[in-house]
């Protein structure tokens, strides 16, 4: 399979054929008596479940579906793709193949037979009496060629765009070489269940569990008409081979499928139906506006307000108004704060000339992250808690699993899937309670003690937290792209403490790791030396994902959220090799208020959208202030990975305004503060701009 094309086949030369010149009937390639078998395909598939689906072995002749296989092997490029719902290998549009010229078009004659057999009449008027789903186009073509290698893999989605009415996935494995079950890559449906909510109204929630698995078999078709808030469906990831096993050949498991859509008639076409597409595309986006705000999902978002309503900033309280944040050194942690987070954090980050380094640099990048953050003693007990919970085999099902463990499972499966656990968790036992992973989620993060420790190294005033501890399964979870949509900034906080190694190239990223025990005035510095430029790492490094990413909104995804949910977040390929682990800056600037509209991203991929991203590891604090618009998402964690990934969420509320003027009426302060704030202003609109021409 070629990795890069000498010339683009799907450029529109001067010479063109018509699709009158190209498009003949086709149906005599179809296998042998399939047509004369619409009514016992569509009984099969009037009852199938979750949802109505049809699968057809052999559906075509196989030397024709051969030589398709070895005209894409020999003549298509394709491009590895990467975003926060699937990574694949994409061809271009086959629905492009009548732009072509008669040279290229001889370099891919049975390619364009099969296409003219999809989309023949016969074939369309087959399956739309299979699926009584209504006349079918034969003028909208909408196809392409996706090959899944090790790691490839496409998350949950329902197919709902626009005019689309049947899905369909057409299987070139390889023929001599037929697909095992245990290679993976099959196509799962995944079953909803009734919910209602307070208005009465009857909402589909999908199971974070599928309950039908497709193998893709050379030459079966798989289909099924596009139901909103009914069709999900995922690619199962395909894997790579056991370790130690003999090795038989690149092309063993490759994937290849032909997918695509058919769509309503359009204008000129028997059924065509004026003003239909337009009203299914805005039914499609009401949709999914809706399931975003579905009170079904789990978990709860509930931001719990601090035992006091007062904002602690100092030694003093004050219950309104703006108040002056104290300098570090006057030491607002009280000795009874200093005690208790003893117990937690290494003792480097609570002292003053530390702080004071967080403090700068976070009022800069507006994220940092803190290395070796928990004290030895406690990060020690921690491991030894999560590698046991670990090597415990979890059940399969998420039944089981809320039945028989603490743990609980996120839902739907479209935005997110997990393990987790909250403060609100009244399942947890005893023993539970005492361990390592439980305090600090239930003790050390929603303190009052670490709450003023937030503040001193944010320079932030806070309200109020949400916290989560989650465990995402190799092979498994994943949380997709979602934006913040709330003016408010918000704080928000990642306890990285994932016991297995592994997760990142190490020899690209040795050079990052700060050991603050050596280097407390600069622990949020990293070495001097830089990193491989990012073209010359290789982006066919093997990357096993669960790095976290926040990511700068894109305005068209936002317009268009239907799309965005099949399409996702385009992220680098170079992301799971830890190549865009975080790295604060080296150089020293003058303190300044951070501001939310603003993040630093690393100066070799400013114009990639990756604000801040943090791959798995061990005893790692991340700090970012998210802004409106930005977008977050934890990449699907593969079973390649060595172990699953841990960390502690963290979302916190600011109080907005609190470093902006001085409580203390002295009419001049207060003009320096204003005339301070007016530039700062003027360089953030200038850095948002600059961001949104990215």
């Amino acid at each position: 399979m070629k990795r890069k094309a000498d010339e683009d086949l799907t450029e529109k030369p001067s010479k063109k054929k018509s699709l009158e010149q190209v498009n003949g009937d086709g149906s005599t390639q179809l296998r042998s008596g399939l047509l004369q078998q619409a009514e016992d395909y569509q009984k099969q598939y009037s009852s199938s479940e979750p949802y109505k689906h049809g699968v057809i072995q052999s559906l075509v002749e196989p030397q024709l579906l051969r030589k398709v296989r070895a005209e894409i092997q020999e003549n298509l490029s394709f491009t590895p793709k990467e975003t926060d719902i699937y990574k694949i290998h994409q061809s271009g549009d086959l629905a492009n193949l009548d732009g072509l010229d008669d040279s290229s078009l001889k370099l891919l004659p049975s390619l364009l037979t099969l296409r003219n057999v999809l989309y023949s009449p016969d074939f369309r008027f087959f399956l739309s009496t299979v699926t009584s789903s209504g006349p079918l186009s034969g003028k909208k073509t909408d196809m392409a060629i996706n090959v899944y290698t090790t790691g490839c893999h496409l998350l949950c989605h329902d197919d709902v765009i626009g005019s689309r009415r049947v899905s369909y996935i057409l299987y070139l494995t390889d023929p001599d070489k037929p697909w095992q079950p245990e290679w993976g890559g099959a196509l799962r449906l995944y079953p909803t269940t009734i919910h209602k909510d307070q208005e009465g109204k009857e909402i589909k929630v999908p199971s974070p569990d599928h309950s039908v698995s497709i193998s893709p078999d050379f030459n079966q078709l798989s289909f099924f008409a596009v139901q909103p808030g009914e069709s999900y469906h995922d690619v199962e990831e395909v894997f790579a081979q056991p370790s130690g096993a003999k090795a038989d050949g690149d092309e063993t498991r490759m994937r290849m499928a032909i997918s695509g859509w058919y769509h309503i008639p359009q204008e000129g076409e028997e059924g065509y139906v004026e003003g239909l597409e337009e009203s299914l595309a805005e039914r499609s986006s009401l949709q999914q506006l809706q399931s975003s705000s579905d009170r079904f999902e789990t978990p709860s978002h509930i931001m719990r307000s601090y035992a006091s309503s007062t904002c602690i900033v100092s030694d003093h309280t004050v219950s309104s108004g703006p108040t002056v944040k104290p300098p570090i050194e006057e030491a607002p942690l009280s000795e009874a704060d200093l005690d208790f987070l003893l117990k937690y954090i290494a003792p480097v980050y609570l002292t003053p000339d530390t702080l004071d380094s967080v403090l700068e640099t976070f009022g800069d990048e507006c994220s940092i992250c803190l290395e070796k953050f928990l004290s030895p003693k406690f990060s020690d007990a921690l491991k030894t808690d999560i590698v046991k919970q670990e090597a415990q085999v979890l059940p399969l099902r998420t039944s089981e699993i809320e039945s028989t463990t603490p743990w609980r499972v996120a839902r739907p499966p479209y935005k997110h899937r997990f393990l987790y656990q909250q403060l609100s968790d009244s399942r947890s036992d005893t023993n539970s309670e005492n361990l390592p992973l439980r305090q600090l989620l239930t003790e050390l993060l929603p303190s009052e003690a670490f709450r003023k420790w937030l503040q001193l190294a944010t320079g932030l005033s806070l309200s109020s937290h949400n916290l989560t501890t989650r465990r995402f399964r190799r092979g498994k979870d994943y949380t997709l792209a979602t934006g913040y949509t709330k003016e408010e900034s918000q704080l928000e906080l990642i306890m990285a403490v994932t016991p297995t190694p592994g997760w990142i190239d190490t020899e690209d990223t040795a050079d990052d790791i700060v050991d603050v025990s050596k280097t407390p005035d600069h622990v949020a510095e990293t070495a001097a030396k830089e990193r491989p430029p990012a073209e010359a790492r290789s982006s066919e490094a093997p990357g096993v994902g669960g790095y976290i990413a926040y990511m700068a909104g894109d305005d068209a995804a936002d317009k268009n959220d239907e799309e965005k949910s099949n399409d996702g977040v385009e992220v680098p390929l170079d992301m799971s090799t830890g190549a865009h682990a975080p790295k604060p800056s080296t150089e020293k600037r003058a303190n300044k208020k951070p501001d939310p509209a603003v993040y630093k991203a690393d100066d070799e991929e400013e114009d990639n959208g990756v604000l801040f991203s943090m791959p798995p590891s061990w005893n790692t604090l991340g700090l970012v202030l998210r802004d409106q618009g930005v977008m977050r998402f934890v990449k699907y964690v593969s079973q390649e990975a060595k172990g699953d990934r841990w960390d502690i969420l963290g979302e916190f509320g600011v109080i907005p305004g609190i470093e902006e003027t001085s409580a203390v009426d002295e009419p001049d302060t207060q003009q320096d503060n204003e005339s301070k704030n007016g530039d700062e202003t003027s360089e953030t609109e200038i850095e948002s701009s600059d961001e949104d021409s990215e």
